[in-house]
């Protein structure tokens, strides 16, 4: 029976293709040869990396609408809604949008399975190709080179970080990783690397690319003071900034990525490129990173899931007031759960351990999770529910005035906790 809904579209896509992820262009790009590969934007930045995507795609988004242009995002996976994953001059797309664009991948695909992200990659170069935008701002899914977004030619890329996750796919090191996520670079073009201390396999394969390497502490660097920040160039470029309105020190350097990469695309006049980063920095689109749902105690929630992700989370808790901190954590089967746990370590006061075994295959149940946190942290102080509804409501009934609940672990995990505190 022919799907009509979104939600009937969606449940069809993940029943076709028998798995979750088949990483690999030739299918993908078949497909997007039948419906004509049409030009996406006039410029296309690809935000690829570890962590740090979904805020830096965000800044990039906030800067250029600010600058004008007509911007379109795509980025993956959603909290709430499917429909957050595309958006275009601001606004998420609409189901019947999905719904044609769904309908014309299905008649071009004929044979060609796909999988659930790649009809969502097309869907979303689909309704860029129909809306004269100025730039596509695409984050990458998994790794970079084999990634259904790589389809595209971008004019400039960004490489956030690059640290252990999915190595299953992309490799056991950092070099491996590094390696994959250059895949997203093209000759000539330039490559934004954000982090400090990128791996050399990173590096080595944006060199033998021959992408154009802009590197932060090298071409570009940043440098905070009391309520202000300075984003210099080596080409004499200076900007002061408000201070990113996104939590987290890892911000900044997220922020100035994102402007290493208007600056070298020169997609905004440089006259006028202090005031257009410096808007961005306000209230840019990215729920669930360090995002404060308000209340006392304070409920924070991110999606950080891995350990690199949870080292931001315990850089930014040592700048906030001592005090307890309860977290609500839940956890995938293929994240480093005691990397993460020994991330933060003493910071955390009680874990408060939710099984996610019933929103996801891929979910782990809570007694997994509380051997792990025994494993690692032997006298940490913990109690296991079910799932993340009952964790919460234990967290919040036992966290006192002036105190932190901190939820975090994966999308299932933030997902859950807004919409318990929206309800």
């Amino acid at each position: 029976m022919k799907p009509t809904t979104l939600a009937e579209w969606l449940d069809y896509q993940q029943r076709i293709h028998p798995l979750g992820v088949d990483l690999g262009l030739d299918r993908v790009g078949a497909v997007w040869q039948r419906m004509g590969a049409p030009t996406l934007a006039r410029r296309v930045i690809t935000v690829g990396g570890t962590n740090g995507k979904g805020s830096t795609v965000a800044f990039l988004e906030n800067m250029l609408a600010a600058a004008g242009l007509g911007v379109g995002c795509y980025t993956s996976p959603h909290l709430m809604r499917y429909n957050e994953r595309i958006r275009i001059a601001g606004a998420d797309a609409g189901d019947a949008a999905l719904i044609q664009s769904f309908e014309r991948i299905e008649a071009a695909r004929g044979d060609i399975p796909l999988t659930y992200f790649e009809f969502g990659t097309l869907a979303a170069f689909d309704l860029f190709s129909r809306a004269d935008l100025d730039v596509a701002v695409l984050e990458v899914g998994l790794g970079g080179r084999l990634d259904a977004v790589n389809l595209v030619d971008a004019d400039a890329v960004v490489i956030t970080t690059v640290d252990l996750d999915h190595v299953e796919w992309l490799g056991p090191d950092r070099d491996s990783i590094g390696r994959e996520k250059a895949g997203i670079a093209r000759r000539d073009k330039p490559a934004i690397v954000g982090e400090l201390q990128p791996p050399e396999g990173l590096l080595n394969t944006l060199a033998s690319i021959g992408a154009r390497l802009e590197r932060a502490g090298s071409h570009f660097n940043f440098e905070r003071s009391t309520h202000r920040w300075r984003w210099q160039h080596r080409d004499g470029t200076t900007l002061t900034l408000p201070d990113p309105e996104l939590a987290a020190p890892v911000q900044y350097a997220n922020a100035s990525a994102a402007i290493a990469a208007l600056h070298a695309l020169h997609v905004v006049n440089t006259n006028e490129l202090e005031r257009v980063a410096a808007a961005g920095m306000h209230m840019p689109r990215a729920p669930a990173r360090l995002q404060s749902l308000g209340g006392d105690p304070v409920l924070i929630v991110d999606v950080g899931h891995n350990p690199q992700a949870a080292r931001a989370l315990a850089d930014w808790l040592d700048t906030q007031p001592a005090g307890h901190v309860h977290a609500v954590y839940g956890a995938l089967s293929d994240k480093d759960v005691g990397g993460v746990m020994t991330a933060l370590g003493a910071r955390i006061t009680h874990w408060h351990l939710a099984g996610l075994d019933r929103d996801t295959e891929r979910g782990l149940p809570a007694a997994v999770i509380a051997g792990v946190l025994q494993q690692v942290l032997p006298r940490a102080s913990f109690d296991t529910y079910a799932d993340v509804q009952h964790a919460l409501r234990a967290a919040h009934a036992s966290a006192r005035h002036g105190e932190r609940i901190l939820a975090f672990g994966s999308f299932f995990v933030a997902a859950a906790v807004i919409a318990a505190t929206a309800g």
